[in-house]
């Protein structure tokens, strides 16, 4: 596993380089947070990085269920039982197993729904509110309810998969074939790219992903990237593809 270390932000990179996935501890003053924990394979490694801190782990957000988000959380949290599990309400549904389309959802879920876990949320997350410094950003499209976190101290984005870095940054459904995977389990494109734009004006000084580096002083790339997208989604509609 792979470690880098931005102020109190712990990138692990918990696969292998050829598909690389991140979660992220965050450290507060005394505790710790957990975003996302990658697949099940990165259990043991994830639980060995957490004790070696002193400091008790608090939390466990998800930023979206996917598969590869979520798949060492029953582990992780039974090994931690007081650490409290977040994720949005809409996501939730999905974390359950169940990918059945709600109210005003027409675009079909495109893949990567868990089918086995067996812990359930302690807490259902809405954009706004706070888990210790971190806030909550509603940001859907990869999922419905992908959220992400903004430490404003740092002015730090952890972004789960709106953004990439794997294959060059992109916005979620903007396909990099050097690494396809998050635009090819990416739920719906527009929307995606309405929570790219939001993300982007917070210009943040450190952008973090679920698949691929950190990037410092991401703002001008992140606005690229979303004028690249936004250009590709004209063109399609444009074109009859949409």
């Amino acid at each position: 596993m792979h470690i880098s270390t931005i102020e109190r932000l712990h990138q692990l990179q918990t696969t292998p380089s050829f598909f690389p996935v991140n979660c992220y501890l965050f450290e507060e003053a005394d505790s710790l947070t957990l975003i996302d924990t990658g697949i099940s394979l990165n259990a043991k490694a994830i639980y060995s990085v957490i004790k070696s801190f002193d400091k008790p782990l608090q939390s466990i957000i998800l930023t979206h269920a996917h598969a590869d988000h979520v798949g060492s959380l029953d582990f992780l949290a039974s090994a931690f039982p007081l650490a409290e599990v977040s994720i949005s309400y809409r996501d939730a549904a999905l974390l359950s197993g169940d990918d059945s389309l709600r109210e005003g959802e027409t675009t079909p879920l495109k893949g990567g729904i868990p089918k086995n876990i067996k812990t359930r949320p302690d807490r259902l997350l809405e954009s706004g509110q706070q888990i210790g410094s971190l806030s909550i950003i509603a940001s859907p499209g990869h999922t419905p309810g992908s959220i992400s976190l903004w430490h404003e101290g740092s002015r730090t984005l952890i972004a789960g998969d709106a953004f990439q870095t794997q294959g060059g940054l992109a916005v979620s459904g903007d396909t990099r074939w050097q690494f396809p995977f998050p635009s090819l389990a990416t739920w719906d494109k527009e929307v995606a790219l309405q929570s790219a734009h939001q993300l982007t004006e917070l210009t943040p000084d450190v952008l973090a992903v679920g698949h691929g580096p950190l990037v410092i002083a991401p703002s001008f790339d992140m606005r690229q990237a979303v004028d690249r997208f936004e250009q590709l989604l004209s063109s399609k509609k444009r074109n009859g593809y949409a």
